[in-house]
């Protein structure tokens, strides 16, 4: 059944290494499900509903790039956009949420109009080989720049924006944390230069043993306040209320001291953003995975 559904022979593939790749492929990007709703609660929505729409959306979407497509992607909230929204429209320019968020589903409509009836694949055909690469290499940047931020490899500072993290201090949080995210790195390039297949799931793994270990004897201290939470693994059910508190509350929006050229910028916005965002993003993949 798998066979024919996603033709494995003729992409050269197995069902282990479907689910290896789908493993390694979960598990980097895994702090989306941190990142987006932390991002998103600094623009006034609650961080639990966040959580929930996006492992829901995530789901969804790759579960239809899997059964309708048959492309190895997986489909989660892009990393560039979600900042937009937060740190701009909403910080930046002073939109409610609610605002922001029927923004990006106005945007969302446009996108797919754009996608059915060919001109994304237009835009993208115009595009210079060169650019196209230059974006998917920007995308890259900007996500290893998330990942040191989020391994605490780099911290914020006043002066220089950013600055590697001082080891010495707060050492039992930010830099057993950031030291192990360095061993990380270390395991993950060195599999990677011998070719070793599942390189990056190994490495997560690694890192994770490693941290637990730390914890248990005392190296790493859990401070939920600070955002450092313990690495024990954790149980539970999750409570849909705040999720459906969240949803649908774009169309709630009050819309009375927002003028409509404002609006259809903030929307344009989000759509060079996102179109581009994945575009660079495509490509990126496509051609590592060569189909191109």
């Amino acid at each position: 059944m798998l066979e024919k559904m996603f033709k494995l022979k003729e992409n050269n593939t197995t069902v282990k290494t479907e689910v290896l790749a789908g493993i390694t492929t979960f598990m980097t990007m895994a702090y989306i499900l941190a990142v987006n709703p932390s991002m998103l609660a600094a623009a006034g929505m609650d961080k639990t509903a966040v959580l929930m729409a996006t492992c829901i959306a995530s789901f969804i979407g790759t579960l239809a790039m899997a059964m309708l497509a048959n492309y190895p992607f997986a489909l989660a909230p892009g990393m560039g956009l979600n900042a937009y929204f937060a740190y701009t429209v909403c910080g930046a320019m002073g939109y409610d949420w609610k605002i922001a968020l029927m923004a990006v589903f106005a945007e969302g409509l446009i996108f797919i109009v754009l996608s059915l009836t060919n001109v994304r694949e237009a835009i993208f055909n115009a595009i210079p080989t060169t650019l196209k690469k230059g974006v998917s290499v920007g995308i890259g940047f900007f996500i290893a720049f998330l990942g040191l931020q989020d391994g605490h490899i780099v911290v914020n500072n006043d002066s220089t924006l950013v600055t590697i993290v001082d080891f010495t201090g707060d050492f039992h949080t930010l830099g057993i944390g950031a030291i192990l995210a360095l061993i990380g790195l270390f395991i993950i390039s060195i599999l990677y230069i011998r070719g070793v297949k599942g390189a990056i799931l190994i490495g997560i793994a690694a890192t994770w043993i490693l941290g637990m270990i730390a914890q248990a004897i005392g190296l790493y201290i859990p401070d939920a306040e600070a955002g450092f939470y313990s690495l024990y693994p954790v149980w539970g059910l999750t409570d849909f209320t705040s999720l459906g508190e969240t949803f649908g509350q774009c169309f709630k929006a009050d819309f009375s001291t927002v003028r409509v050229f404002d609006f259809v910028v903030i929307i344009l916005s989000f759509l060079f953003v996102d179109m581009f965002d994945t575009l660079g993003t495509l490509i990126g993949v496509a051609n590592k995975a060569q189909m191109l």
